[in-house]
């Protein structure tokens, strides 16, 4: 048999196929040649992105090799070639949201934020709780200004995977300054009296920072001054138990209590105050607390004689006897004989200011607390009280031996000498024309400036003593 013969031309048109063939090849394997895989940096270029992990059923496929390239030419800094790579990894498959959440961090690197958003909200339309997209989700959000939305997204990706310390660092510094931020606006629409708008900024500060105890007592003088007296003092107490050394709190506290005529209340939160924080105003509050405290549980006739409109000799001595009755006990005591003190709801103190002295028995051995007093009976009493505090105070011991001018008195008067000190001493002043009036009938009001006046300089004497 002769061998078969090829066909005329067909030779020259297989070797034509071949050499394209051959040149196809050359090209490809060129094209690998400048095309060589980035290796796996090892200095990342944004270390604050995270990978865009490839969910377990998209792996070994082209989309995963390419969405792996990408992230490297990223790292190295190299961006369009990590643009590249994410584009061909959607280019094989549509679905792989990963490569999404890489062109969300192409942009982010570009400082395009806008793009960056839209790419990360593609891949979370795929996958809601994907941890890499929320975080770049954040940052975007958190170039754009938009703070409390980046929180929302960063506190999303901590609650799928709460083992990212870097994005719980970031989380705590958004909460932070979100509060901050809350914080300013409120104060700024409380002290502009935009009562509404501050109370909701402070709910909102409070729902993210609920132990903080400044801000129920800023809410609280928020309240206050808005005339929600009882939900201030819920806010103060809430604030003092936060933080126990809150003396500022337990201030505003002892005020409404005494507002509310809680005399005893207020005087249990002075002290507590005043244990924190020992300053004098403090303790003159603590100690106008405590006296009211005191006369709070006083008969009622002792509250009514404060502002009665004639003041009597058993009103005037329990008086005496509840404000200065740390003056008595310093006094030299003398045995008195009284007869018809029995039975007389101001005789517990009228006993003690008869035995200092301050105010005499009659000589038939009565005290008569319903007489009447008089401007010159509540000078004598006076000029004893200054007698017994002048003993330890040089300088009123020297005011007490002037000898003023009274136009309705002159010095032969039985009573100048107890006017006169207690006009000099500024307990007691002149009336109208420079005159005394010993006569004038003394009322309730009168009577408690005049004690209180004593008191202060029994005070200073206790002070100059020290």
């Amino acid at each position: 048999m002769h061998p078969e013969r090829t066909p005329k031309g067909e030779a020259p048109r297989r070797m034509c196929r071949r050499s394209v063939w051959l040149v196809l090849l050359c090209a490809t394997l060129a094209a690998c040649a400048t095309r060589a895989v980035p290796p796996v940096p090892t200095t990342a270029a944004h270390p604050e992105f995270l990978y865009p992990t490839v969910p377990t059923a998209m792996q070994r496929t082209f989309g995963a090799e390419h969405v792996d390239l990408g992230w490297r030419y990223l790292q190295i800094d190299d961006l369009r070639g990590a643009d590249r790579e994410f584009a061909a990894a959607l280019k094989s498959n549509p679905a792989m949201y990963p490569a999404y959440a890489g062109q969300g961090y192409v942009a982010l690197a570009r400082k395009d934020f806008n793009r960056a958003l839209a790419a990360f909200d593609r891949a979370l339309a795929s996958a809601q709780s994907y941890v890499p997209a929320l975080v770049g989700r954040g940052q975007a959000l958190l170039a754009l200004q938009r703070e409390s939305e980046a929180l929302g997204a960063v506190e999303a990706a901590l609650a799928t995977d709460p083992s990212l310390t870097d994005v719980r660092r970031r989380a705590e510094v958004l909460r932070f300054r979100s509060l901050q931020d809350l914080i300013e606006a409120a104060r700024a629409a409380a002290s502009s009296g935009r009562v509404g708008e501050a109370r909701t900024a402070y709910g909102r500060a409070l729902a993210a920072s609920p132990e903080s105890a400044f801000l129920y007592r800023e809410l609280g003088l928020l309240e206050r001054r808005d005339g929600n007296v009882a939900q201030a003092l819920e806010y103060l107490r809430r604030s003092s138990e936060l933080d126990p050394l809150d003396a500022a709190s337990l201030v505003q506290i002892g005020e409404i209590l005494d507002e509310r005529q809680d005399f005893a209340g207020a005087e249990a939160a002075y002290r507590a105050a005043a244990d924190l924080d020992p300053s004098g105003d403090l303790a003159a509050r603590l100690a106008m607390a405590s006296k009211n405290a005191r006369e709070a549980r006083l008969p009622p006739e002792f509250t009514a004689a404060l502002t009665s409109a004639q003041l009597t000799r058993g009103e005037l001595a329990a008086l005496i006897g509840v404000r200065l009755e740390a003056v008595l006990r310093g006094a030299p005591e003398r045995q008195v004989v009284m007869t018809d003190t029995r039975g007389d709801w101001a005789s517990p103190w009228i006993e003690p200011v008869a035995s200092a002295g301050v105010m005499e028995p009659y000589e038939n051995h009565t005290f008569q607390p319903r007489v009447r007093v008089r401007r010159g009976d509540l000078a004598t009493a006076v000029s004893r009280l200054l007698a017994l505090i002048a003993s330890g105070d040089p300088a009123l011991r020297a005011r007490l031996n002037q000898r003023p001018a009274i136009a309705d008195m002159n010095q032969r008067h039985i009573q100048y000498e107890a006017a006169a000190a207690a006009v000099a001493s500024g307990v007691m002043p002149l009336l109208e024309g420079d005159r005394f009036q010993v006569g004038r009938p003394v009322s309730g009001t009168e009577a408690v400036e005049v004690v209180d006046r004593v008191r202060a300089l029994a005070a200073h004497a206790v002070t100059a003593g020290l």
